[in-house]
């Protein structure tokens, strides 16, 4: 009975998830394209767009965070067929996202220069020029369309929360390729264009923000999408949105200032070393990080629409069901990676020095997949049900505990040098899978989602336990 009920959850993760995992694949493909086209320019080049793409996740993080509250507000409304309150709710956190990423546009356009240059300020050496100038004209143009940035992540979750994953695939799919298009031609100069390079790549990666908010914007204010505009009017959502992404967001937020000094800690070990960061983890994230998103996705929408429906014990069946789907498939394949990391990292860069650690992290990363997938998938569960404090406890401690902590402590304090990062990472993955698998199995948070479903007017039920 429990293996049939196992095989029906894991078939409807399939069908939530694989347009999700097809959209991340052309996602990371662009991302992975682009590091692949940097390379061809300089190792200064690969540093400098990996340093400000860790600026260009802060709007990512915002995005990410408002889609989590969109999601989860629009799983349970549509589980309790509240559609009201569900568009309500989408069209409140899609203006959220547009205005609060405004602020980004200006910092893009006059702190670019010092926000790449103080890398090499936490370590006590200067940041190389040629880093500088590439990393902050790179930053400037992605920084510009942040506000589209913002409207295309929050938009997207608002949709797969109603069971339409598909919609947002088509749409990434189709802005992702626009983008691997445009960073091939106008980085390199190909079939006429000209030769922008780092210029070049970010403006394909503009073009492609802008393209995927308006295409999801009209799909909603279409008929295409279950889910519709409508006037803004109850504060009671404004506030169970801001509620169920505050945490989302200084998760976020938590995780990208560690990876500040981390960074500034490789960079200290060589250049080679922090550019066979960026290029390791992006072998990682380009076979993984689609199977990841897709179950963090299908978790959330699977466990959300559970407790809309009434149904606390199939929510936590399925958020369990979800997470071991992860495991069995993601911590193979990490396993895979440990064997193909040399042949993998061969693709990005033939600098034999920038490959050996490149192939370290890699394998590194390929042994943390199974917690990394725990952590996504559980997360995404807690994130349905509008528990999101849960994970930001978690990757916050990981991430200054271990991921940054303790690689400094072994790396510079005890000088390990690279190794002692390796240990580091690892250690933070682990600690943040074990951290929301206790969450999730011993917190109130059906509870907590039934309360604030009846603040809304989404239903009155009360969970059974």
């Amino acid at each position: 009975m429990e293996l049939r009920r196992l095989r029906r959850v894991w078939t409807r993760v399939f069908s939530l998830a694989w347009p999700v995992m097809a959209e991340q694949t052309f996602r990371t493909a662009m991302r992975t394209t682009d590091i692949v086209v940097t390379a061809l320019f300089s190792p200064a080049a690969v540093v400098a767009i990996g340093l400000a793409d860790l600026y260009a996740r802060f709007p990512l993080r915002i995005g990410l965070g408002l889609g989590g509250g969109a999601i989860a507000l629009s799983s349970q409304d549509t589980g309790a067929g509240a559609t009201d309150t569900r568009d309500e709710a989408v069209t409140q956190a899609i203006l959220l996202g547009a205005i609060s990423g405004l602020p980004f546009v200006v910092f893009g356009l006059f702190l670019g220069e010092f926000a790449i240059d103080v890398f090499g300020r936490l370590v006590g050496q200067p940041t190389p020029a040629e880093v500088v100038a590439l990393g902050s004209v790179y930053l400037a143009i992605v920084f510009a369309t942040a506000p589209a940035r913002h409207v295309a992540l929050v938009a997207a979750r608002a949709l797969q929360g109603t069971g339409d994953t598909r919609t947002p695939m088509y749409v990434n799919v189709l802005a992702n390729s626009v983008n691997i298009a445009g960073s091939v031609l106008l980085g390199l100069g190909l079939w006429g264009f000209p030769r922008l390079e780092i210029v070049g790549v970010g403006l394909a990666t503009a073009a492609a923000n802008v393209l995927t908010a308006g295409l999801l914007s009209a799909a909603i204010y279409g008929s295409w999408a279950d889910a519709s505009f409508t006037r803004p009017r109850d504060l009671t959502i404004t506030r169970q949105l801001l509620r169920v992404s505050a945490p989302r967001m200084a998760e976020g937020f938590g995780s990208e200032i560690a990876e500040f000094p981390f960074n500034a800690l490789l960079l200290g070990f060589g250049e080679a070393v922090n550019a066979g960061f960026q290029i390791g983890r992006r072998v990682y994230q380009q076979v993984t990080g689609p199977l990841s998103r897709g179950y963090n996705v299908a978790a959330s929408v699977l466990v959300g629409q559970a407790l809309g429906a009434g149904d606390p014990d199939d929510a936590r069946f399925n958020g369990w069901a979800v997470a071991g789907l992860g495991v069995v498939t993601v911590g193979t394949i990490g396993l895979v990676l440990v064997v193909l990391a040399p042949w993998l990292v061969s693709i990005f860069t033939a600098d034999a020095e920038t490959a050996a650690y490149a192939v370290d992290f890699a394998r590194v990363y390929g042994i943390a997949g199974a917690a990394l997938v725990t952590f996504s998938a559980l997360s995404g569960s807690l994130q349905g049900a509008s528990e999101t404090r849960i994970p930001l406890v978690a990757r916050v401690s990981g991430m200054f505990g271990s991921f940054l902590g303790l690689s400094w402590l072994l790396g510079r304090t005890l000088g390990l040098g690279p190794a002692g990062a390796y240990v580091g990472v690892l250690l933070a993955y682990c600690w943040m899978a074990v951290v929301v698998a206790w969450g999730f199995g011993s917190t109130g948070w059906a509870a907590r989602a039934a309360e604030m479903m009846a603040a809304r007017g989404t239903g009155d039920a009360e969970p059974d336990r």
